[in-house]
């Protein structure tokens, strides 16, 4: 799964931490989710993408290897 966090939220001008804050969870999850070492839940990645407005499917992408 890949995400553009880091994007959406240096264009929203928020840190890392008012991010999690916002969200709920630790700073720590927010470095892991941009670096992609996390996959979210669906109510943390349901949460993020409510912060910046978007649906799910426009803040995070699910890679499958298929080739679709």
């Amino acid at each position: 799964m890949s995400n553009r966090i880091r994007e959406l939220r240096a264009g929203a001008g928020l840190s890392q931490q008012e991010l999690a804050l916002r969200v709920g969870v630790r700073r720590e999850t927010i470095v892991f989710l941009e670096k992609g070492k996390y996959n979210p839940s669906l109510r943390l990645a349901h949460d993020i993408a409510k912060v910046f407005g978007l649906p799910i499917e426009e803040v995070f992408r699910f890679d499958d290897g298929a080739g679709r």
